[in-house]
C-alpha cells in the first residue's frame, strides 16, 4: 500500500516564499506521475504542477497557468520525494495542498490507482 504524507505548510507575508515536501511509502517507481494540487474552501481540487512518469512521451513538468514562473516542482525518483517551491506567494495562493502520485503516466489514473496525501495549510497574507 502507497502512503503519501506532505510536510512544510504554514503562514507566509505576500511575496514571500515557501516549500512544501511530499515522501512517498511504498512501491512506487520512475513510470509513475507525481503532482501538488490544491484545494480552496468550497472549490474542487486543482492541478498546481506535476511531474510525468519517465515512460511518458513527455516525462516532464506542467503547471497551471496561475503558478508559472513562481513555483517549481522537483522529484528525487531515488528517495520517493516531490518537492514544490513556491516564490512570490499571494493571498490567492491559499489553500490545502496536496501531494499525488499516480500509477497512471500522466497523471491520469482511476481513483484506485492514485494515492493522496492527508495535505498541508498554506497561507499567504497581505
Amino acid at each position: 500500500q502507497i502512503q503519501v504524507a506532505e510536510s512544510g505548510g504554514g503562514s507566509v507575508q505576500s511575496g514571500g516564499s515557501l516549500s512544501l515536501s511530499c515522501v512517498i511509502h511504498g512501491k512506487i517507481d520512475r513510470t509513475y506521475c507525481m503532482g501538488w494540487f490544491r484545494q480552496f474552501p468550497g472549490k474542487d481540487r486543482e492541478e498546481v504542477a506535476l511531474v510525468r512518469g519517465a515512460s511518458s512521451s513527455d516525462g516532464g513538468t506542467r503547471y497551471a497557468d496561475s503558478v508559472k514562473g513562481r513555483f517549481t516542482i522537483a522529484r528525487d525518483s531515488a528517495k520517493h520525494t516531490l518537492t514544490l517551491r513556491m516564490n512570490s506567494l499571494k493571498p490567492e495562493d491559499t489553500a490545502i495542498y496536496y501531494c499525488l502520485t499516480d500509477r497512471h503516466g500522466l497523471c491520469q489514473g482511476r481513483p484506485w490507482e492514485r494515492a493522496w496525501g492527508k495535505g498541508t495549510q498554506v497561507k499567504g497574507s497581505s
